[in-house]
């Protein structure tokens, strides 16, 4: 197979895009309820409920009770786009995030006073992009959905009642189908492509817990990379009147090599009475990784592309390793009552210069508000709310056709979620 590293009309651009999520990239932050309600600023360091099987899988063994947490986030995005340009007509409403739900589950057995098994199924990335049909950047990108799913089995060991750790394989599938608008001056007419693949993908998380004093505990957790060779297929349907020796319609095979970032976060929970707790947070991930999306086309059987065009689609990412960091308090109004709230920063991977219709997006702040309802010893039902407001940021688009779109994106979401923790 022939390569060439082309920036064509396809848009094909980012198979792994933001989808003004509530992380950096198209990482999620939704893995937790009870986290979300502190802008997950004691992540590492909290373990409150089951869901530290993500958050550091050295919490379980603060956990003494046999439980189970599952969730719900709902995410519901708006981007104003502005002053856009282009050589093609066209809208730019910008709602293109549809109402989103990122579901998760976890289950801790404590075997003995050392040692804890846990189970975690969670979705750690994804997007869903969904432009208008009359989108004016079309060519750059008109629909993207990538969705993960882990499962983590898991195992924490207590040292003592001071220190402990944790560690957890991950077993991910990811899938992705990506679509753009196909225009070639040979034709007045639109055509479409669009991209399907999966793969499964492993990796491991690992964590360690010190209780450094009485009041004071402190949580470092890590999250490995993941490498993916997506297998599925190129689609192309040809604008009626494009020439055959350029572009046939055709479905032919493709894959795509991709790694997903490896992540540090740190975090201290600080008891500063019966009432209140204090949490800091600080998460690095390693998104430099992300330089270019290169999708290899088998071109060889059936002709469906010209060879020597359009074996291979690359598009430049670069983007740049990020951090993230989070305060938050809780005070635990009664015995049946706690209520959180907490205020997140949360950096761009993304530049200036290589910045898509399919990541749109800057830096971002995030405010949250949550509440635990405990009505009995053994049913905790948390709720969250979160609110981000992103900078606003500049595209600028052209390829090879010169085909351009510039616009001016500022974006926002808000994020409910509704959990529950059982004991028994």
């Amino acid at each position: 197979m022939k390569k060439t590293m082309l920036k064509t009309t396809l848009g094909l651009a980012v198979t792994l895009a933001s989808s003004q999520l509530f992380a950096s990239g198209f990482a999620l932050n939704e893995q937790s309820i009870s986290g979300m309600g502190t802008g997950f600023a004691g992540r590492s360091s909290a373990a409150d409920d089951a869901s530290t099987v993500f958050g550091n899988p050295a919490g379980m063994s603060r956990l003494k009770r046999q439980q189970v947490t599952g969730g719900l986030a709902a995410i519901d995005a708006s981007s104003d786009i502005s002053d856009a340009s282009g050589n093609r007509s066209g809208t730019n409403d910008g709602d293109m995030v549809p109402f989103t739900a990122v579901p998760m589950g976890y289950y801790v057995k404590p075997i003995d006073d050392q040692w804890a098994f846990g189970l975690g199924v969670y979705a750690p990335f994804g997007l869903i992009t969904d432009y208008e049909n009359s989108f004016q950047g079309q060519n750059f990108g008109s629909k993207s959905v990538v969705k993960v799913i882990t499962f983590q089995p898991t195992v924490s060991y207590a040292f003592n009642d001071k220190v402990s750790i944790g560690f957890g394989p991950t077993i991910n599938r990811i899938s992705g189908s990506l679509e753009s608008t196909l225009n070639t001056p040979f034709s007045p007419n639109d055509g479409n492509v669009q991209i399907k693949g999966d793969d499964i993908g492993y990796g491991y998380n690992i964590g360690l817990l010190v209780q450094a004093t009485d009041t004071t505990r402190v949580g470092l957790t890590y999250h490995s990379k993941v490498k993916y060779k997506l297998e599925g297929h190129t689609e192309v349907t040809a604008g009626a009147g494009t020439p055959a020796f350029l572009l046939n319609n055709g479905r032919y095979d493709a894959s795509l090599d991709i790694t997903t970032p490896e992540s540090v976060d740190f975090s201290v929970t600080q008891q500063i009475n019966d009432a209140w707790t204090v949490y800091a947070g600080s998460t690095w991930t390693r998104w430099s990784r992300l330089k270019d999306i290169t999708v290899n086309n088998d071109v060889t059987g059936g002709g469906a592309l010209n060879p020597t065009l359009f074996d291979t689609i690359t598009e430049e990412q670069n983007w740049h390793d990020t951090w993230a960091y989070a305060i938050g308090t809780s005070y635990q109004l009664n015995k049946q009552w706690v209520l959180r709230t907490g205020l997140t920063f949360d950096q761009s991977p993304a530049n200036n210069t290589d910045r898509s219709p399919r990541i749109p997006t800057g830096d971002r702040t995030i405010f949250s508000l949550g509440a635990g309802w405990s009505p009995t010893d053994d049913l905790t039902i948390d709720v969250a709310y979160s609110y981000l407001k992103e900078e606003k940021v500049n595209v600028n688009r052209t390829n090879a056709l010169g085909q351009s779109y510039n616009a001016e994106y500022e974006n926002s979401a808000n994020g409910f979620g509704v959990g529950a923790t059982y004991r028994f």
